[in-house]
C-alpha cells in the first residue's frame, strides 16, 4: 500500500488550491451597474435640509463597497462624485458595461409630510396616478439637459405615458425586474420599515437599459423622521446592506451561488414600528385565479415561468402556443405571471421546461415553492 509522504501531499494540496482559484477567476463575473439619481446642478428633492442627490450617492457608494467585497461581482457606477449625468447616458453606461442588472437609487418626496416607506419600480406603462406622479418628478430632470427636446423627441417629461409611443423592450426583462424589485422590498421589510411594494411606471432612466432594471425610492425625505434616517450614516448603511443583500440573492437565484455570496441579517438599530400600506405588488404568489385548480399547498413544487405581462390572458392553449394547464398569479391587477407544468418531480420539471422552450418560450426558467412560499430552485433541490 502506497502512503504519500508529506511533501507530495503538500504539493497535491497546492496544485488543487491553485487550480480551483484559477478556475473561479475565469468564471464570468456578475455585473451590476449602480446609478445614483440626480447630481451636479440637479439637486433632486430638497426637504428640511436633506438633499436627494447627496443621499442617493451616499447609498450607492455604500452598496458598491459591499458588493465589491465579493470577488464574483463587478460593480460599475454611473457617477461616483457630485456630477450631472444625462438620463439617456445613465442607461448607456449600463449597456456598454454589458451589465446583468441596472439599479437606480433615489429618494421620494410628497407634499404630505406624513408619507413614508420605500417603493421599488420596474419599467412599464401602468397608468396609476400616483405612479405616474413619481415618474413625472424623476423624468423632469431631462429639462436640465441641453437640447433635450431634440434628444428626446416624442417624449414629454410632464406626461410620462408619452413613452407609450416609443419603442420598449420591457417584456423581455419584466419578470426578472419584478423578481429583483421584490427581493429589494423584502429586504427593506426585514428592517421593520414600511414598504409600499413593487410598482410599475414609465421612467426614462430605465427606458433604454437593456437588462433587468429597477428604480428604488428608498424613502421620503419630505417626512422629517424618515428624511433624518436617510441622511444619516447609520440609516444609509442599513439601506445599502438591504439593497446589496437583494442583489446577492438575485445573483444566487439566477446565476448560481458561491462561497462569497453571504447575505447578512439586518441590524435592528434603526427599526421603527412595522407598518404595511398595502400588499406588495409582487410579494404574494398565492393570488391565483379562482378558476384554476388548487396548487399543492405543502411540500416542494416546481413550475416553469413562461411569461409576465401587464394584461390578463384567457388560460387556453391557443394563447400559450399550445401549452395546456397554464396558471396565472395576479398582483393587485398590475402584473400577471404565467406558469406551466406544476410538479413535485424535478426531472419532470426539467422536461416541462424543455417543452416550453421548444414551443418558443426561449427565456422560460424554473421556479420553486415550498409550502406555498417561493424559494430558489437550489434550495428546493436541497
Amino acid at each position: 500500500m502506497y502512503i504519500p509522504n508529506k511533501s507530495s501531499f503538500y504539493f497535491t494540496f497546492l496544485f488543487a488550491f491553485f487550480a480551483l482559484t484559477s478556475f473561479s477567476q475565469n468564471l464570468p463575473k456578475f455585473k451590476v451597474t449602480l446609478d445614483a439619481g440626480h447630481g451636479g446642478h440637479d439637486f433632486g428633492a430638497i426637504y428640511n435640509g436633506h438633499i436627494e442627490k447627496n443621499i442617493a450617492l451616499g447609498i450607492v457608494l455604500k452598496v458598491g463597497k459591499i458588493l465589491e467585497a465579493n470577488p464574483n461581482i463587478e460593480v460599475n457606477y454611473t457617477r461616483k462624485t457630485d456630477v450631472f449625468v444625462e438620463l439617456v447616458e445613465r442607461s448607456s453606461i449600463a449597456n456598454r458595461f454589458d451589465s446583468n442588472i441596472f439599479v437606480s437609487i433615489h429618494c421620494n418626496a410628497n407634499k404630505n409630510a406624513a408619507a413614508d416607506g420605500s417603493e421599488t419600480y420596474v419599467m412599464g406603462l401602468n397608468k396609476n396616478a400616483s405612479n405616474l406622479a413619481v415618474a413625472k418628478s424623476e423624468n423632469e430632470v431631462i429639462t436640465l439637459e441641453k437640447d433635450y427636446k431634440q434628444k428626446y423627441e416624442g417624449f414629454d417629461p410632464s406626461n410620462p405615458s408619452s413613452l407609450i409611443s416609443l419603442t420598449l423592450m420591457q417584456e423581455e426583462y419584466l419578470d426578472n425586474s419584478i423578481s429583483l424589485a421584490s427581493k429589494i422590498e423584502d429586504q427593506f421589510a426585514r428592517l421593520s420599515r414600511k414598504t409600499r411594494g413593487v410598482k410599475q411606471a414609465p421612467f426614462m432612466v430605465l427606458h433604454k437599459a437593456y437588462m433587468p432594471r429597477v428604480l428604488i425610492e428608498t424613502g421620503f425625505i419630505s417626512n422629517p423622521k424618515e428624511g433624518a434616517m436617510l441622511d444619516s450614516e447609520e440609516g444609509q448603511q442599513q439601506i445599502a446592506r438591504a439593497i446589496a443583500n437583494a442583489i446577492i440573492g438575485y445573483k444566487k437565484e439566477y446565476f448560481g451561488s458561491s462561497s462569497a455570496d453571504v447575505i447578512e441579517k439586518p441590524s435592528q438599530k434603526m427599526s421603527v414600528e412595522p407598518k404595511t400600506e398595502t400588499k406588495s405588488a409582487v410579494s404574494s404568489e398565492t393570488e391565483v385565479d379562482k378558476s384554476l385548480p388548487k396548487s399543492e399547498s405543502t411540500g416542494v413544487v416546481f413550475k416553469v415561468q413562461i411569461a409576465a405581462a401587464n394584461k390578463k390572458l384567457e388560460l387556453i392553449p391557443a394563447n400559450f402556443k399550445g401549452l395546456k394547464n397554464v396558471q396565472v398569479t395576479t398582483d393587485n391587477g398590475q402584473f400577471y405571471k404565467y406558469t406551466y407544468g406544476e410538479t413535485s418531480d424535478y426531472e419532470v420539471a426539467k422536461k416541462n421546461l424543455e417543452e416550453a422552450k421548444s414551443k418558443g418560450y426561449t427565456s422560460a426558467y424554473l421556479i420553486a415553492f415550498k409550502d406555498g412560499k417561493k424559494i430558489t430552485v437550489q434550495e428546493a433541490l436541497k
